[in-house]
């Protein structure tokens, strides 16, 4: 038996402040990660899949959602279990030929998404307010970062719950179609799948979308963080968990995840309603759909169309700029925290800076990141299987876990996602080579 099996919670462990925290708990990084999950990049991914293909393509949100609680779960038991965030644990467990390229790879695409996402918020706020593109990007992106710099963890915490809510104007805009109830219904329980590269490759985006890297490493350090805002601030102090405490996970997961798929399902049948039908099949962007709705679906529909990009942007900026600086302090062996001050933890914050920055100037050196939202996506799903290979290994290992090692169900759905998600990244890259 290792210690941390034989001591699921230390004893001078700080208990949790009582049943009003766990009811916001529910509502707090379950659904923020959710939240996260559907950002402007990913809005334009499920918007071009519903443009493409219409409602036939409405299958892949019941289908991908299991994949999608189970990732985020087995990240959220590895942060809470182990007390650190996902690169410290794969520092210490794996060699540093492992350790650096899912690192760089990680880091990469957090700096690519964020770049994106302003990009994102420039063009859909551009539809409301006639300001230039530029000049949004920069105004969000100083926003944003004042908010990290400046703010608490706590604050940041309480506002992204209010951005999530900007995701249900998917919701509404649905509605505004008027989709037909009986083709909804059989797309949504009859998968209809093309074996052609197109097909294939839209596949893939939304699943290396919808199980972005990012969400993985933000969750697993999401729940580092909450465990420090209940005291824990000792690595003995956060190893270890109740079974009350899984059971909150799991909860928390499962909302978030649900509130996340929810949104997934409705900008598809949102687009899938009004865009496929009127031959509108070529979308690139999140603005471009909103743009594209109001001669079908009136400006109404456009109007919460791009109120939705814009609000879940400045949720999944800081989330991404904020999950290079985990990535990367943790990759070194070094600290970083939201609860930290700049002063205390310079190289973390530095990176948020840093990134900020990039990502803006990526909008500005002739490098339009919207055009490739989906491309994105599709880097996403090939990087997916062997980031969710090591986060399988490690919730089975016992010197990782302890007497928290997955159960049969975790187990069996999680290889299932591992493998899923391999198969399709195969079967995307033989249509390419055939």
């Amino acid at each position: 038996m290792t210690e941390l099996a034989q001591r699921s919670v230390p004893r001078d462990r700080p208990a949790r402040t009582g049943k009003a925290r766990g009811a916001l708990r529910i509502l707090g990084t379950g659904v923020i990660t959710g939240a996260a999950d559907d950002d402007p990049s990913a809005i334009g991914t499920y918007a071009s899949a519903g443009a493409k293909f219409g409602l036939a393509f409405l299958w892949i949100a019941p289908v991908v959602l299991p994949m999608m609680i189970v990732v985020v779960y087995v990240s959220a038991k590895l942060g809470q279990v182990y007390g650190k965030g996902l690169f410290a644990i794969v520092r210490d467990r794996y060699p540093r030929w492992i350790l650096y390229p899912v690192v760089f790879g990680a880091f990469l695409g957090n700096v690519i998404e964020a770049a994106a996402n302003l990009g994102g918020i420039g063009a859909a706020l551009n539809l409301l307010v006639p300001v230039p593109v530029p000049l949004i990007v920069v105004a969000a992106a100083a926003t944003i970062l004042a908010f990290q710099i400046f703010g608490s963890y706590a604050l940041l915490r309480s506002l992204f719950r209010w951005l999530a809510l900007a995701l249900f104007a998917y919701v509404a805009a649905a509605v505004m179609a008027r989709p037909d109830p009986v083709e909804v219904l059989r797309s949504t329980f009859v998968p209809r799948i093309r074996f052609d590269a197109e097909f294939l490759s839209m596949i893939v985006a939304c699943i290396g979308t919808s199980l972005s890297a990012y969400i993985y490493t933000w969750q697993s350090n999401q729940e580092v963080e909450e465990e420090i805002s209940q005291g824990r601030r000792t690595l003995r102090q956060r190893r270890g968990a109740t079974d009350e405490e899984l059971r909150a996970t799991r909860r928390d997961v499962l909302v978030g995840m649900l509130f996340s798929n929810l949104i997934l399902y409705f900008i598809i049948l949102s687009t899938g309603a009004t865009l496929h039908p009127a031959g509108k099949t070529e979308i690139e962007s999140a603005a471009q759909a909103a743009a594209a709705l109001e001669p079908l679906a009136g400006a109404g529909a456009t109007y919460l169309f791009a109120l939705g990009v814009v609000g879940v942007g400045f949720l999944a900026v800081p989330v991404m700029t904020t999950g290079a600086a985990y990535d990367l302090v943790q990759g070194v062996g070094a600290t970083g925290s939201l609860h930290a001050r700049p002063r205390e933890a310079k190289l973390f914050y530095g990176t948020i800076v840093g990134v900020t920055v990039l990502a803006v100037a990526l909008n500005f050196l002739g490098f339009n990141p919207m055009r490739a939202l989906v491309w994105s996506g599709i880097v996403q799903g090939v990087s997916v299987p062997p980031l969710l290979l090591l986060m399988m290994l490690m919730t089975n290992d016992r010197q990782v876990m302890g007497e928290r090692v997955n159960g049969r169900l975790t187990n069996t759905v999680g290889w299932l996602t591992t493998g899923v998600t391999a198969l399709a990244t195969a079967c995307l890259i033989a249509t390419w080579l055939l």
